[in-house]
């Protein structure tokens, strides 16, 4: 490869009993791009990006974060280190606001003696950040930053927590399924949304069982089946038909793909 991979995972095994979830599996992520994970439900997706995001600590393998080795114990190393996920549930608090949510273990304390010893907060500056990031993300439908997150609809609640990914993610932003369970409309905006994040540069990880979503946003597309990678295609060179295939089964990868 002749781009160094800004995220990579290297023989990779994750063991839960009997049940071998990941099996010496290989992952790399490049600068800028966004690459869509596919696999059947079972074929060790999850587990990959919870062990390259720190969520679960892999029995065997290495990771390396822009050519460093990284040992994540938790996600928020993961976190510190520049690392976003975004989960299928959101990891929201549905009745505090937006600003809370965006800030949640991260809050700003007022300067001086009031927030080193006092340790109170200073919500004009949090509210500020969440408005002007919102606003790049173009987001600001939402009239008031300081509405509780269960009034929001599923997108809006969808981009707030890709506001608060890219806010925040400096050098990776994970999202699980980030369309699952949204409208069409709100689906569209969603994607618009990624592309926007990508445009500035931060690379994405998408995991997605929607191939029109994959095929329409992703730079490549990382195939996973049974616990390790089978190949990464060019959605411009293989249809969604192909992807399926190699998902299943039911046809065999190119070499070059393989070896990708």
């Amino acid at each position: 490869m002749s781009v160094e991979p800004i995220l990579k995972g290297r023989n990779l095994v994750k063991r839960y009993g009997k049940v071998t979830a990941l099996d010496h599996c290989d992952f790399d992520l490049l600068p800028g791009e966004i690459l869509a994970v596919i696999g059947d439900n079972g074929a060790g997706k999850s587990s990959l990006i919870k062990a390259v995001s720190g969520a679960v600590i892999p029995d065997e393998g290495e990771v390396f974060l822009e050519g460093r080795k990284v040992n994540f114990r938790s996600p928020i190393e993961a976190r510190a280190a520049g690392i976003e996920t975004v989960y299928q549930t959101l990891a929201m608090s549905p009745a505090l606001s937006i600003t809370d949510n965006m800030f949640m273990g991260r809050e700003i304390r007022k300067p001086g003696f009031r927030g080193k010893y006092l340790r109170q907060l200073d919500k004009p500056a949090m509210e500020k950040f969440a408005r002007d990031k919102l606003s790049e993300l173009g987001l600001m439908t939402i009239q008031n930053i300081n509405q509780a997150v269960e009034t929001l609809s599923g997108g809006q609640r969808q981009g707030v927590a890709v506001a608060r990914a890219a806010a925040f993610g400096s050098k990776v932003i994970i999202l699980d399924e980030p369309t699952a369970a949204l409208g069409v409309k709100e689906s569209r905006r969603v994607l618009e949304l990624i592309l926007d994040v990508k445009s500035r540069g931060i690379p994405i990880i998408l995991i997605s069982h929607n191939m029109p979503h994959v095929f329409e946003v992703a730079d490549r597309i990382h195939v996973h089946r049974l616990g390790r990678r089978l190949c990464v295609i060019d959605p411009k060179e293989h249809s969604m038909s192909d992807a399926v295939a190699f998902m299943t089964g039911a046809k065999e990868p190119p070499a070059e793909a393989v070896a990708a």
